[in-house]
């Protein structure tokens, strides 16, 4: 995922790239983007996102499926509610049974996690981008700024980032005085802009560059009036493996 923050408007926007995207890994060749978090960490998987997409991205944020929980529970310890569809078990070590449900730590890492329906990957995006537009509500509907670097202090232990702590507290502070502010959302590739395809790799997703390029360009800049360089105020996200996030 790619997070950009505004800390002037208060817009944030989360772009989430389909870990199917076959790319141009440097130094590897065509592969799925999944695949370069695992050859070479936050910097490959920058350097990738850079060389494909054209988006400069400096920072970044790593959280394991252990941290996903716990920091879900610091944030959201009444739970994050969900309508959940259908019933969901396979892959994600548990049964999450239809209707709507209020979810804690380990049960909504199996929400964003499950992928094995008719949707599969882009079913899981989409829940992705749901939960953590709640967690986001939740944090600043119930967390005071007195309260933040409590908040930040608990949820340290299960992150690995290169974000100072001083940024973090900005930025946590700029979210709570812009609390209601929607976060937008876009997935990459878009909509018409990929084919299914199979590779050495396995089944990928062939996309169209230059209009998908456009398109998270567009959605990051913030705002058509004032056109401010992307690199200057985003971090990156990544659900790395199944689950865990890269800030940039």
């Amino acid at each position: 995922m790619i997070a950009h923050y505004d800390q002037n408007s208060h817009d944030i926007k989360l772009a989430s790239i389909m870990r199917d995207t076959y790319v141009d890994i440097p130094g590897h060749g065509m592969q799925k983007i999944n695949a370069a978090f695992a050859f070479g960490g936050p910097e490959l998987l920058r350097q990738t996102i850079k060389q494909n997409f054209d988006i400069d991205i400096h920072y970044y944020a790593v959280v394991g499926f252990e941290g996903f929980s716990k920091i879900v529970d610091v944030l959201a310890p009444d739970g994050i509610e969900v309508a959940i569809p259908y019933e969901m078990s396979y892959g994600i070590g548990m049964t999450l049974q239809p209707g709507k449900h209020t979810l804690h730590g380990e049960e909504l890492l199996g929400y964003v996690r499950f992928r094995h329906d008719r949707l599969s990957d882009f079913g899981r995006v989409d829940r992705q981008q749901e939960v953590m537009s709640k967690l986001k509500d939740e944090a600043v509907s119930i967390h005071s700024l007195v309260n933040l670097p409590k908040m930040l202090g608990i949820a340290d232990p299960y992150i690995d980032t290169n974000v100072d702590n001083n940024t973090i507290l900005s930025i946590g502070k700029g979210l709570i005085a812009g609390k209601s502010k929607e976060m937008e959302t876009i997935r990459i590739p878009v909509e018409d802009s990929f084919v299914n395809k199979q590779a050495d790799v396995g089944a990928v997703l062939s996309i169209d560059f230059d209009k998908n390029k456009q398109a998270l360009k567009e959605f990051l800049t913030s705002s058509k009036k004032d056109k401010v360089a992307v690199e200057s105020s985003s971090f990156t996200l990544e659900f790395h493996t199944d689950c865990c996030f890269n800030v940039n």
